[in-house]
Formats: C-alpha cells, sequence, structure tokens
C-alpha cells in the first residue's frame, strides 16, 4: 500500500496529527517534534538539512520558493527574495529599525510594512512568515507521513504585543492551530528536561548571529517561573566575524573604502575560520587573493570586547531577578556563537560554574517547543508543566495632566490581570478617552502608546461621581486586552492591543536605562503635573460657587479670595509643586467661610416646610 493511500488515515484519537515545534528563526528555521519519548528535529531542505534558510522568493509567474533555493536566487533577484523577515514583524516602514534593515522594496502608504515583490501584489512580513512556517509543515507531513497542523512557536523574550500577534497569525495563515507562543529561553530550559523533578534557578544564556539574549527562570515543583530578562540587539556571532574582516582589510589594504564584493567574500572566509578556530588553535584561508592566518589567542583578544559587553547585560539580569552568581543552579547556553571558547570560558568565570552545552545550541529551541507540544496534546500530561513567563515593559493608562498610571508592572508574571476604578474630571461628562501606554517613565510623552478608544455613553452626573473600570488582561502569549465599564450602567467598550509597530531589544533597555537616570526628574514632573491638575479642579470649583452664589460674599471676602485665585493660576505657571500645594490650601482657608455659608443655605432650603416629623 502506497504511503498516500490507507497509511494517511489517521488515528481518530489523534485527530490533529503530529504536533510539532517550531523555531522560527532569523536566519534559519527548524521544526521538532517527539518521537518515542525524545525531541528530535527533523530534515526540511535539501539534502536532508535539518536547517531551512528562513528566505522567501517571489517570481514574476507567481510562483513561492523558500529556503536554500531561495537564498541561491537572492543575488540576482535582491528586492524580490526576503531574508531575515523576523526582523520585521510587527514594524512600520518608518520605524528605525526598519529603514537600516537593508535594500528592499516598501509599498508606498502603508502603515505597515509591505514589500514590493514581483507578481504584483505586495507581502507582508506576516505572509512571508506564514510562507516559512507553511514549508516546515509541509515537509514535516511528509517526513512523519501524516497532517501536522498544531504547533508550539517560540519567539525572543523581548518580542512585544505587535511582534507576538503577527506570529501568531503567520502560523494561522500556515494553516497552523498555534498552541502556544513560547520565549525562546524558556523553550531552551525545557530541551534540558528541567520540567522532570528540577528545582531552582536556572540562567538562559543567548547569543545568536546579531542578538544576545538572557534570561533567569526559576524552577519550582514543574512551575517555571521567568524572573528576569534582558539583552542587546546589537551583539553576536556576526560581531565576531567583522572583527576577524576587519584585520583581513587592513592587511589587503582595503580597509578604509572597501568594495562591497570583496567585502562579502572577506566575511564569509572570516566566518568559517572563526567556526574552524572552535577546534583548532590556529587556521589559514584564502580572502582577496591572498592566504591569511589567525591564531585562536588572538581572535579571542579581538572579540573580548564583545563578549563582555555580555556581561553587563547578565549583572543587570541577576540584580532584576534578585539572584547572585552563587546561587544559580545552571547556565544554559543557546545560539551558534556560544561555541566559542573564549565565550564559555567567559560565561564560566561570570557565573561562577560550567555552563551545560551538551545540546546542539542551534537546535534546543527548537527541541524545547517539541517538548511543550508534547505535553499540550497528551491527554495526561497537560498538567506536568506551567510556564510564567513576564512582560518586558510596564503597562498603564494616561491620567489627567499627563500622567502615567501603571496597571501592571514590568517583570509581572504571565497570564495576569489587573484593574483599576477611574472617575470623571469634569460635571456632565459623558465621555472616557482610554490611552494605553507601555514604559516606566512618569510621564504620558516619555512612554509609547500602544492604542487608544473612547468609552462612550457614561450618565451625565457630577465631576468625581461615575465610576469606571479599567482592566488590563495580558495571556499567556503575551497579547494585552484592554476593557473599561461604567459600572452603574454597564456599558463597556473593550479592545486587543495590537500596536502598529514594535520594539527592539535595544530600545527596549534604553527605555529602562532611561527610567533610571531620570527617575528623580520624573518624580518631580510627576508631582507637578498631578499639583496642577488638582489647582485646577480648585479654581473650577471656585469660579463655579462665585458665580452661582456671589450675594453670600461679605464686605472684602471677594478680594481675599481673588488674591487667593490669582496666586495660584500664577504658580501653576511654575515647576515648584510644593509652592503650588501651599497655595491651593491657602485658597481652601481663603473660602471656608465664603463656602460654609453657601452649604447652610443650601440645607435650608432643603430642609424649609418640613417638621421633625418629616424625617
Amino acid at each position: 500500500m502506497s504511503k498516500n493511500g490507507y497509511l494517511q488515515i489517521h488515528d481518530p484519537l489523534k485527530p490533529k496529527g503530529q504536533a510539532v515545534g517550531i523555531d522560527l528563526g532569523t536566519t534559519n528555521s527548524l521544526v521538532a517534534a517527539v518521537v518515542k519519548d525524545q525531541p528530535v528535529c527533523v530534515p526540511v531542505d535539501e539534502g536532508d538539512a535539518l536547517f531551512l534558510p528562513s528566505v522567501v522568493h517571489y517570481a514574476k509567474d507567481g510562483g513561492v520558493v523558500v529556503g536554500a533555493r531561495a537564498r541561491k536566487l537572492a543575488s540576482e533577484h535582491a528586492t524580490d527574495t526576503i531574508a531575515s523577515v523576523k526582523r520585521f514583524m510587527g514594524r512600520s516602514p518608518d520605524d528605525a529599525e526598519t529603514r537600516k534593515l537593508g535594500h528592499y522594496k516598501f509599498a508606498p502608504g502603508a502603515k505597515v510594512v509591505r514589500f514590493d515583490v514581483a507578481g504584483g501584489t505586495p507581502v507582508t512580513p506576516i505572509e512571508v512568515s506564514g510562507e516559512v512556517l507553511r514549508a516546515l509543515k509541509r515537509r514535516a507531513e511528509a517526513h512523519f507521513s501524516t497532517k501536522v497542523e498544531q504547533a508550539v512557536i517560540t519567539v525572543p523574550a523581548y518580542f512585544d504585543d505587535a511582534q507576538r500577534q503577527a506570529t501568531k497569525d503567520a502560523g494561522r495563515l500556515a494553516g497552523l492551530e498555534v498552541l502556544r507562543l513560547l520565549n525562546e529561553p524558556t523553550a531552551a530550559a525545557l530541551a534540558y528536561g528541567l520540567d522532570k523533578g528540577s528545582q531552582g534557578t536556572f540562567v538562559v544564556y543567548d547569543l545568536g548571529g546579531g542578538t544576545f539574549d538572557i534570561s533567569i527562570l526559576k524552577l519550582v515543583d514543574g512551575v517555571f517561573e521567568v524572573k528576569s530578562t534582558g539583552g542587546d540587539s546589537a551583539l553576536g556571532g556576526d560581531d565576531f566575524d567583522r572583527a576577524i574582516a576587519q584585520r583581513v582589510l587592513e592587511t589587503l589594504g582595503a580597509s578604509e573604502a572597501p568594495a562591497p564584493a570583496l567585502v562579502a567574500e572577506v566575511l564569509a572566509a572570516s566566518r568559517k575560520a572563526k567556526e574552524a578556530l572552535t577546534d583548532a588553535a590556529s587556521v589559514e584561508f584564502s580572502a582577496g587573493g591572498q592566504t591569511h592566518s589567525v591564531k585562536r589567542e588572538d581572535f579571542d583578544a579581538w572579540v573580548q570586547p564583545f563578549v563582555q559587553k555580555t556581561g553587563t547585560v547578565c549583572r543587570r539580569a541577576m540584580k532584576d531577578a534578585g539572584v547572585t552568581a552563587g546561587e544559580l543552579d545552571g547556565v544554559i547556553l543557546v545560539g551558534g556563537a556560544t561555541r566559542v571558547p573564549a565565550v564559555r570560558r567567559y560565561v564560566a568565570e561570570l557565573f561562577g560554574r560550567e555552563p551545560l552545552g551538551d545540546i546542539d545550541p542551534d537546535q534546543v529551541v527548537a527541541l524545547g517547543a517539541a517538548v511543550l507540544a508534547n505535553l499540550l496534546t497528551t491527554a495526561d500530561r497537560q498538567d506536568d508543566v506551567l510556564l510564567l513567563d513576564v512582560i518586558p515593559l510596564s503597562l498603564g493608562l494616561e491620567t489627567m495632566g499627563g500622567i502615567v498610571e501603571k496597571l501592571i508592572q514590568r517583570n509581572s508574571t504571565i497570564p495576569t490581570t489587573a484593574g483599576q476604578v477611574f472617575t470623571t474630571f469634569k460635571d456632565g461628562q459623558t465621555g472616557l478617552d482610554v490611552h494605553v501606554l507601555q514604559g516606566e517613565r512618569e510621564l504620558v510623552e516619555d512612554n509609547r502608546s500602544l492604542a487608544r478608544f473612547t468609552l462612550s455613553g457614561i450618565p451625565p452626573m457630577a465631576a468625581g461621581m461615575a465610576r469606571v473600570e479599567v482592566r488590563f488582561q495580558v495571556d499567556a502569549d503575551g497579547i494585552l486586552s484592554v476593557s473599561a465599564q461604567e459600572q452603574s450602567t454597564g456599558v463597556s467598550q473593550s479592545i486587543t492591543v495590537k500596536p502598529s509597530h514594535g520594539l527592539t531589544d535595544e530600545e527596549i533597555e534604553q527605555m529602562l536605562l532611561d527610567s533610571i537616570d531620570y527617575a528623580e526628574d520624573d518624580i518631580q514632573a510627576r508631582q507637578v503635573r498631578e499639583q496642577r491638575v488638582d489647582a485646577e479642579r480648585v479654581l473650577a470649583e471656585a469660579d463655579r460657587q462665585l458665580g452661582e452664589h456671589g450675594s453670600l460674599l461679605q464686605e472684602g471676602e471677594r478680594a481675599t479670595i481673588d488674591s487667593a485665585i490669582a496666586r495660584v493660576r500664577e504658580l501653576m505657571k511654575g515647576e515648584d509643586h510644593l509652592k503650588l500645594k501651599e497655595a491651593v490650601h491657602a485658597l481652601d482657608e481663603a473660602s471656608r467661610p465664603f463656602i460654609e455659608r453657601v452649604m447652610n443655605q443650601a440645607i435650608t432650603q432643603v430642609v424649609a416646610g418640613h417638621s421633625v416629623e418629616d424625617y
């Protein structure tokens, strides 16, 4: 019987076929599955290669080519062959990171990246990633001779809401049910079997070709909790290649303005030399028509500054997690650049222990994703492990005066929910603008805007009487939903936050550094804004009472109150919140006798014509 015949009839107990884990990588992608209780990567490209280059070529006839064959077409069809699409996920054409990522043509007028490729129809990063995932799905189905409809897909720990949602959408486009988006560091921990009875705190040190990520995980009774994350989006193995290439170009006398073709040749040779130095004490290679030699000790010295930069990020992550190197129970290596002996030595010195490196660092993420996919689709194992990841930046709302009220703090474990009750600022206010923000600073303009919506239909009431509960919910995939409900009427509005562009690791790191550098200034600015809002409220109330009940003022009283009002208005223009607070208090004191007469009059009018027995 052919494999296209009865063998394709699926077991009714497993209607979804084989569940897989997918490492959707910037350079290469892998697919893995648990076979006979062991996670294994399966061949997905030419020559039974385990790695599928994350490259997609769009032909003029509408055809699509994925993988190694697409990469070969890149030199002749540069703008029609999309590589490293992961870097464009969730970004806009105007994003600074987008503009520096190469030679592609973008469709004009689009708010999100759309590649103008052959065939006439622009494609989004989601569609390009969908083609990579579809190729992985198709080749996994051929390998297992069964359907593949469920997958766990890995993402960097620093991927934000837009990038995570884009990855999820790409999976659906490829015909996959995305069981979970799994942070890459947590996937690595699962690959090492740390879910099987291990206890303790572990570090995942991930040094790839272009980025560095560090995560600290705590494992207790099968529960993974991410304690902190950190990273540098401009640091990786590519820097090691360039360190060798720079010396070669100097030898060739072409270090200032070398021809692009020569640079490409030297970089390719330097990459091979770097890989050879993993096992050899020295290596010879040809580039630019000359033979060059590199000793490992020289190479180690050249890359030392880059390696030491990872230490700064690691120490900050340990501080955030509240742990010291001596309290760690293990260090896991991820990424091809961790094969470099100098990196392994530095990691051992930094954390005071030899790192775990017996699983291929290029495969470990895919293998861990396969472990989780198997757990989630095996009925009696779904509760074996619980993953608690964290959000990288705080989430909050804009309040009066342009101040940010944080509802969910940075490094909170997910899934999580938080709510807070807000009220109206003006009499008769029937709507409330909800502005969702991300970041660590105190003022709106210093944070990132995620979304806006308006809750309409609030009953007209006096200022401060309406009660609106705003609730944030972050799901297991790190995607945020926001809802607002007026409590007396039940009128509500909600939104799933899908910002038009994402943040790089570097931008997130800079936001965290700014929150520390400007902490005192931010608190001062917040206090000024808060006091101005309070002053505006008091002034509005004073104007209203004077307008409605001016006849109750006594001789000379109006001048005293007007003087106090003028003093408040003058100080509102300045930056001294303490003096403004004193002026507001002085206005309250000056107005007290007048306000007491207003209240007495109101009480007299209410009780007029009634006897004690009426009450």
